[in-house]
């Protein structure tokens, strides 16, 4: 792993307090994924919610799964962090 890219998962863990390795094992489920499906999107984000420990609304919920079925995830960190604070 390149330093640029552990750099970027310390940040995620002292942000997140969720391990590297739990990232991956998510990744790795999800590479296949239909992201088009309301169901799957919606398991996806109440599973990162948890591995996060952060309760997240049901209005929240509906926004970002909103965005990712419809394909208008902002690619930026700045704009997905603001997706996420809403």
């Amino acid at each position: 792993m390149s330093n640029k890219h552990k750099n970027a998962f310390d940040k995620i863990q002292a942000d997140t307090n969720i391990n590297p390795k739990d990232i991956y094992k998510v990744a790795d489920t999800v590479k296949n994924a239909d992201f088009s499906d309301e169901r799957t999107v919606r398991k996806l984000v109440r599973h990162l919610a948890k591995m996060a420990n952060k309760p997240i609304s049901k209005e929240k919920e509906d926004k970002i799964v909103q965005s990712i079925t419809s394909n208008k995830v902002p690619m930026d960190m700045n704009a997905l962090n603001q997706l996420f604070k809403k």
